[in-house]
């Protein structure tokens, strides 16, 4: 894909949604690392649900590491992995209290040193609470970068050096969201909405998908 579609598909998705965030519900930095912490292998939905008991109970690494595993997991036991995430929400809340005075750490190594926190988790964080220029990806951008062409890869690491390279600097801070939204709701997995999508035109999908959008 050249340049100039990449720049096409990447104003139709701005002018299309201006200031897209995360779908994740939270209120601080922390809150935000525990809820995508959760995240993995889970849908926001049910994220949210948890987080939605369990946030007004305990919403700082102090009052997270007071509740206990046990108590941790009796709020997220709805969500997949739940017991080893319970693990790592309590060995994260000691970290950060033992070395970073109870706060996130705007450092990517310091974040990754996190029980349960790899490079994705990091981009989001950096990204979504702290405004960096980091493109995390996930299945859903994995997926909408190889089918469209906008920037393959082999793997996520190497799909994440591609975006790095190709999206203009205006445009990357809110990449991470469009492109995650777009292959959440348009670029499914199964059927592609195809019929439905803002930047079909652009696409350089051979196998499109039309008829029934729904």
């Amino acid at each position: 894909m050249n340049k100039l579609k990449r720049l096409a598909i990447l104003s139709r998705l701005r002018a299309n949604d201006p200031n897209p965030t995360t779908e994740l519900n939270y209120t601080s930095p922390f809150e935000l690392l525990i809820a995508v912490l959760l995240s993995a292998q889970a849908t926001d939905v049910s994220v949210n649900k948890a987080t939605a008991k369990l946030f007004p109970v305990a919403n700082t690494p102090e009052a997270m590491l007071a509740l206990g595993v046990d108590g941790i997991k009796s709020y997220i036991k709805s969500i997949g992995l739940f017991n080893s995430k319970a693990e790592n929400i309590i060995k994260t809340c000691r970290m950060l209290i033992e070395g970073h005075q109870g706060q996130v750490p705007q450092d990517r190594a310091a974040l990754e040193a996190l029980p349960g926190v790899g490079r994705k988790t990091a981009n989001v964080v950096l990204n979504t609470a702290f405004g960096w220029p980091t493109i995390a990806v996930d299945t859903h951008i994995f997926r909408v970068c190889n089918r469209t062409r906008f920037a393959p890869g082999k793997n996520v690491e190497e799909v994440e050096q591609a975006l790095l390279r190709v999206v203009p600097p205006e445009f990357v801070v809110n990449c991470h969201h469009w492109l995650i939204l777009h292959g959440r709701y348009t670029c499914v997995a199964r059927k592609p909405r195809c019929g439905a999508c803002l930047i079909e035109d652009l696409c350089e999908y051979k196998d499109k998908v039309y008829g029934d959008t729904a």
